[in-house]
């Protein structure tokens, strides 16, 4: 078993200090299993609202839980979204002896639920499947290929990887999105996921989408939103100041798990990755994933101009200003792009990010730099 101790200590740091902890992800993410791991060397109760003996435990739930001691773990807590007066109650009480870990496949009205009954007794934990900094960087190319997500990355080979990615898209549709209280028909869904899949690292497009799909700029919008609450999909957002160019103000759309992508794709293994013509745009946003998840910046962004000028990824860390870009290239070298973001953006460093394991300076201020080095410069 891979021991996620990244995740571990975070929830249980949150533990430590906050009454209540919401563990929210995808779900098949690995959040039961981690909440085990958390519950293993210290006295726990734990609730699985899936089960029947569980929720008939919970009839009354402000009795039960204020007798209850050390870490309380409620899991799949969308299910029941009336606990959470209850929690409210029972934290509230001077003679409270226990601490709440409550997991949840996100969704609007969980987030809404919780951040208005809860507020100010909760804090949250975002997580997802596996990344490098668990596995390894030697393990790339399979990350990238079969995504994040356990079951997906540890089955027996790509086939048996495919197959269990292309039932977690049914179930998320046909299960999932209807459970969250959202009415869309899963076909529906299913070809707009699949056409962002072919705009993955592009800026989105409402107008021309929803005109693909038969469907207005509003109702684009709304689909884009619900795969965004629920892990499926990043909204990068575009950085504008006050420059002489005209900058681009939509966001790029980027897939979170690159094997719900290839999926979507229908790109089987890795050797049909590496000859689509989507291999640079999907390679990007597993780079960008990898970085984010392991540098924990508190805002991203992407920069571009009606011109032409662009930069994949924008941040400022410490006061510095950092511009990333990512080129699925073992040798890549400046373009008159960057030299633009440079000067427009007053970059500190730019940085090219490669699947190679070597780092070199192009000049003063660009260098090439792998996924696992990147984090050493961002200081």
């Amino acid at each position: 078993m891979i021991e996620r101790r990244g995740y571990i200590d975070r929830v249980k740091k949150a533990i430590s200090r906050s009454p209540i902890v919401a563990l929210l992800g995808p779900r098949q993410c690995g959040k039961t299993t981690l909440a085990r791991m958390i519950c293993e060397h210290q006295p726990n109760t734990y609730f699985d609202l899936e089960s029947q003996a569980d929720l008939r435990r919970l009839v009354n739930p402000e009795l039960i839980l204020s007798s209850l001691q050390g870490l309380v773990v409620i899991d799949e807590i969308q299910t029941k979204p009336d606990l959470f007066p209850a929690l409210r109650v029972v934290v509230d009480k001077p003679d409270n002896k226990c601490h709440f870990l409550i997991l949840g496949s996100a969704s609007p009205h969980i987030i809404r639920s919780v951040s208005e009954t809860l507020a100010g007794r909760v804090e949250f934990v975002d997580m997802a499947g596996f990344d490098m900094t668990e596995l390894g960087v030697e393990s790339w190319k399979q990350l990238w290929t079969r995504g994040g997500f356990p079951r997906s990355y540890l089955a027996r080979d790509d086939q048996d990887s495919l197959a269990w990615r292309e039932g977690f898209i049914r179930t998320f549709l046909q299960r999932d999105i209807p459970q969250f209280g959202i009415n869309i028909p899963a076909p529906a869904m299913r070809r707009f996921w699949t056409m962002l899949a072919h705009y993955h690292g592009q800026t989105w497009n409402a107008s021309r989408i929803g005109s693909a799909l038969g469907i207005n700029d509003k109702t684009a919008r709304s689909y884009l939103d619900i795969l965004t609450q629920t892990y499926m999909i990043q909204q990068l957002q575009p950085w504008h100041e006050n420059i002489a160019k005209r900058q681009v103000k939509s966001p790029k759309i980027y897939f979170r798990d690159t094997g719900l992508l290839h999926s979507l794709l229908d790109l089987r293994d890795f050797h049909s990755i590496m000859g689509h013509p989507q291999v640079g745009a999907s390679w990007e946003g597993f780079a960008m994933e990898q970085i984010i998840r392991k540098t924990h910046p508190s805002q991203v962004y992407y920069w571009a101009t009606y011109s032409g000028a662009e930069l994949d990824m924008f941040l400022i860390v410490n006061g510095k200003r950092y511009g990333i870009e990512f080129k699925f290239s073992e040798a890549p070298d400046k373009t008159k792009s960057m030299a633009i973001a440079i000067e427009s953006l007053k970059l500190d460093k730019l940085l090219i990010v490669i699947p190679g394991d070597k780092s070199w300076p192009i000049n003063e201020t660009i260098s090439v730099c792998p996924i696992d080095k990147v984090e050493k410069v961002l200081v």
